[in-house]
């Protein structure tokens, strides 16, 4: 009987419309259908402030493969490059190889930390300004705005049917995002090779495919998240929104909604006061709410959805301009402040009601209009920066200590001796040398510690000797197969303990390994 009950509500409902099945059968729907949200452009300090941010960031990823950096004839003259074919990474006077992997782990704490640092000052200033989700929505909004006009015109042309005016528009932007994301795209593989040599490779399709496979990747991307899932992607796709919470507390700097100042709103201030009703500062415009890319309403404080982006700022600030008030009814504040404000504002009221915090004269209150040194030097953010600052210090001293000349040895696991027809014993070991600058180097290798020890090269007719001259290449690897044989009967420990001992004969350069030598033991 309920099954059939239920049949009939949901007949006639498509089977893959779930919120539709959800309603028939008296569910709520699990997933709230996206609301399209029409940012309106605002003007203001923090819209400048954004407009820098964003050519500044796109500046730098768009044009930075294009940089040169001249580091000799033997290496790559791209200031930043990441060559995996040779396993290097380049940043202008920088070579990091594979073995010094740690300086990128180090600078990613200290990224981690910086952000630790940022959003416990400031909040989410990397969301609001510096987040590349943020910076590309802005300027796909840019693009928006300039085919389809500002907010209300957006609007009208999205409910309007699609005739000439509407397709040409869709048409030019769309057109125009792509070619961003397809740009986007392109600069990404820029970094991992030549840059002006894989362009024309490129265009001519020469490239490999995983290039043509990885513009396809990043166009895609980069099309959708900035020109459809927008505010989605920061609220339900980045973690940040709820790891930042953890970052925050009573000092930190916020976009907030004073409401002790603005509250009750009133569209209709004159008309209110004359009636002796207690009136705030906020005329209930909206101007706040549809500058928001997020779609949120900053007067019902914090928000999960909220980037901090401050346009509301700009959008309040230029009414309160208009009306000849005071700005700062939406302002940067913390929890101290905000409090500390609340609590004036009611003592000056003389009441006990949130609500109401004007006299019958309708006179403002006046606000701390300070911020202080609180909100940066406090133990949180001073431990925060003492460990960015030490871990960029270690790493400074490193880069500067460190030999561009290193050898790796590696002892045969079988056989690990072979005793020669002459009772002497030799052991194999794979020797590595490497040259890590844009230059050629001669070196000796010596083997040092081992009594009556001798070496020859697996490749080389010589005969044994203590030492070797090789010439290396620049910005290269030198593998080597080497024998190492002396007479057991000089050698006092089983095993025996020596030293490969590699030097730049014409530099001070030098780098050496510990190995072992393995011989019989007595009695086989």
């Amino acid at each position: 009987m309920n099954k059939q009950a239920n049949s009939d509500k949901t007949s006639g409902v498509d089977q893959f419309d779930v919120a539709a099945v959800n309603a028939a059968n008296n569910r709520p729907a699990l997933y709230a259908p996206r609301e399209k949200i029409f940012p309106k452009r605002a003007s203001g300090f923090f819209r400048q402030l954004k407009w820098v941010i964003m050519i500044i960031t796109l500046g730098i990823y768009y044009l930075t493969p294009w940089l040169r950096f001249d580091r000799g004839e033997f290496a790559p003259d791209q200031a930043v490059l990441v060559d995996l074919a040779n396993r290097r990474f380049y940043f202008f006077f920088i070579e990091i190889w594979p073995q010094e992997f740690y300086y990128v782990a180090g600078l990613l704490v200290m990224a981690g930390v910086g952000l630790f640092l940022v959003t416990s000052t400031v909040g989410r200033a990397w969301c609001g300004y510096a987040c590349p989700q943020t910076v590309w929505v802005d300027l796909f909004l840019l693009v928006e705005r300039f085919f389809e006009g500002d907010r209300n015109q957006r609007i009208k042309l999205d409910k309007g049917p699609y005739d000439f005016n509407k397709v040409w528009r869709r048409l030019a932007k769309h057109s125009s995002w792509i070619l961003i994301a397809v740009a986007t795209g392109g600069a990404w593989i820029f970094y991992f090779a030549d840059a002006p040599t894989l362009a024309l490779d490129v265009i001519r399709f020469e490239a490999p495919a995983i290039a043509y496979f990885t513009i396809l990747i990043l166009t895609a991307t980069t099309y959708i998240f900035g020109g459809f899932m927008r505010e989605q992607v920061c609220t339900y796709m980045c973690p940040w929104p709820r790891i930042q919470g953890a970052m925050l507390d009573e000092f930190s700097l916020t976009v907030t909604y004073n409401d002790w100042r603005g509250e009750p709103r009133n569209k209709h201030t004159k008309k209110a006061i004359k009636e002796g009703k207690p009136v705030g500062d906020c005329v209930d415009c909206n101007a706040c709410v549809v500058v928001c890319p997020m779609g949120i309403d900053i007067r019902d404080g914090q928000q999960l959805e909220c980037i901090t982006c401050a346009l509301c700022i700009d959008a309040c600030d230029n009414v309160m301009d208009k009306l000849g008030k005071e700005r700062g009814l939406i302002s940067y504040a913390t929890l101290n402040d905000y409090n500390t404000n609340m609590e004036l504002a009611m003592d000056e009221a003389n009441i006990i009601r949130p609500d109401r915090l004007r006299d019958k004269a309708g006179k403002f209150v006046d606000a701390i209009k300070h911020t202080s040194l609180q909100t940066i030097v406090r133990w949180r953010t001073l431990i925060y920066f003492g460990v960015w600052a030490a871990i960029g210090l270690a790493m400074l001293v490193v880069l500067s200590m460190r030999d561009r000349l290193d050898v790796n040895v590696q002892h045969d696991r079988n056989p690990l001796f072979v005793v020669l027809s002459d009772g002497a014993v030799r052991n194999g070991y794979d020797v590595k040398i490497l040259n890590m600058t844009p230059e050629p180097r001669t070196m000796k290798l010596t083997i040092v510690g081992l009594p009556g020890g001798e070496m020859t090269l697996a490749s080389s007719q010589n005969e044994p000797q203590q030492s070797i001259v090789l010439d290396v290449e620049p910005d290269r690897v030198l593998p080597l197969r080497v024998y190492v044989r002396t007479d057991p009967k000089l050698l006092t420990e089983q095993p025996t303990k020596f030293t490969f001992l590699v030097e730049d004969i014409f530099g001070d350069e030098s780098s050496q390994e510990l190995v072992k030598f393995e011989t019989p033991k007595v009695g086989e």
